[in-house]
């Protein structure tokens, strides 16, 4: 019999932390129905969110750990999928009753003490490269009430601005602008969430100090969008 510990699913949206998780030689796995029931707030969350989504990240827990050819599936007698990762580890999560009944596995093929698996939002992608600033303001303001609505410690945040997150090679050009001229955003290597300790990414930063009128435009799309909060 394989040894089982507990395993916490680690994330500040968590309304109920915790689940068990089982190892073995091959990967590791954790329950699907503490994922499910982390997973589902969102879905029944009945505020304004048109403007956000929601992810299940696999992340490394430290500097270091590799990305590369981590895979994350769903296993179980009525269901076997495979997860698609993206490049910065978010999957959309399958809502799925068969899977919760059965409390299928949800497989790591690697160890699983060196990655997180949690809930991530982040704000919705434009295919054009164009944003609205006043919409980018209210796209952070819907990721920062649904962290409050999960998490009692964000009621005393408040949104300062947005962050792009880039692959190295795609290029990090973003442009504000305004009735005035065009700006060009200063890039820099940087994670694609504030807590996310990946960062091998060419991030820009919009704070809405300078500025929240006029328009965003990225030449090539961002990997992920996230608010940013002080």
């Amino acid at each position: 019999m394989r040894p089982v510990f507990l395993l916490p699913l680690l994330c500040a949206l968590l309304m109920a932390a915790g689940g068990a998780a089982a190892q073995s030689r091959e990967g590791e796995w954790l329950s699907y129905r503490d994922a499910y029931r982390a997973m589902v707030v969102f879905e029944k969350y009945g505020k304004a969110k048109n403007l956000i989504q929601h992810h299940l990240q696999v992340a490394p827990r430290e500097k270091g750990v590799s990305t590369e050819g981590v895979q994350l599936a769903l296993s179980g007698k009525a269901v076997q999928v495979n997860l698609a990762l993206d490049a910065t580890g978010r999957t959309v999560f399958p809502l799925l009753k068969a899977a919760y009944d059965e409390n299928a596995e949800l497989v790591l093929n690697r160890n699983l003490s060196q990655y997180l698996l949690r809930p991530r939002v982040s704000i919705v992608v434009r295919p054009d490269g164009v944003y609205e600033a006043a919409e980018l303001r209210s796209a952070c303001e819907q990721s920062l009430n649904f962290q409050r609505y999960v998490d009692p410690a964000f009621r005393a945040r408040k949104c300062v601005g947005v962050r792009f997150a880039f692959a190295h090679k795609a290029g990090a050009s973003v442009r504000l602008r305004r009735a005035d001229g065009e700006t060009v955003l200063p890039a820099q290597d940087g994670a694609p969430f504030a807590d996310d300790v990946q960062d091998r990414f060419r991030v820009v930063v919009l704070r809405f100090a300078d500025g929240d009128k006029g328009q965003v435009v990225t030449q090539n799309a961002p990997l992920a969008i996230s608010a940013v909060y002080d």
